[in-house]
């Protein structure tokens, strides 16, 4: 009789392939990293003076409100500008026009009083910052024209602002 043996088969150590997890592990992970840094704030930080009680919650001595610029729009091509805050402004707000010899004069007054200022305490680069108020009675064009000015002055810290103070709603009613 012949040697009869059956042929079996080898069995193999079971292996688990972690190929297709490694690969969605990352894919998670740079999901995750790419998500959290779109969901971060992009915000514009202000420097306005700091808090004081003598004058309105407001420093008016600290030598930081001479950066801020207050421009109001309003309608008929209508601009109020102070210098400082409302409650103790460093000029009295006045009527300007638009222009090379309104506007644009009284930025790059601004502009050259500040940076002499803070270049004489030895903190070169601190220039104006322009508050920027259009009324609901003000124009897209002249939003665009002050824009404009900015540029054409150099002045880069600005921000529009569309909530009044009850003095300056004022200010507007009365001029």
């Amino acid at each position: 009789m012949e040697n009869s043996k059956k042929v079996r088969s080898k069995k193999l150590d079971p292996r688990v392939d972690l190929t297709a997890m490694v690969s969605v592990s990352f894919l998670l992970i740079i999901f995750f990293m790419v998500t959290t840094e779109l969901s971060k704030q992009k915000i514009m930080s202000l420097s306005l003076p700091e808090k004081d009680i003598s004058c309105g919650g407001f420093g008016c001595s600290s030598g930081s409100e001479l950066r801020i610029q207050t421009v109001l729009l309003d309608e008929n091509d209508k601009i109020i500008t102070y210098s400082g805050l409302l409650e103790c402004p460093l000029e009295a707000p006045k009527k300007v026009k638009y222009g090379k010899d309104g506007i644009r004069k009284e930025l790059q007054n601004k502009q050259i009083k500040t940076l002499k200022y803070y270049a004489d305490m030895g903190l070169p680069h601190r220039g104006s910052i322009i508050i920027i108020k259009p009324s609901e009675k003000s124009n897209f064009k002249n939003l665009v024209d002050i824009l404009d000015e900015m540029a054409i002055v150099n002045i880069d810290t600005y921000s529009i602002v569309n909530e009044f103070t009850p003095e300056e709603s004022k200010l507007l009613a009365k001029n």
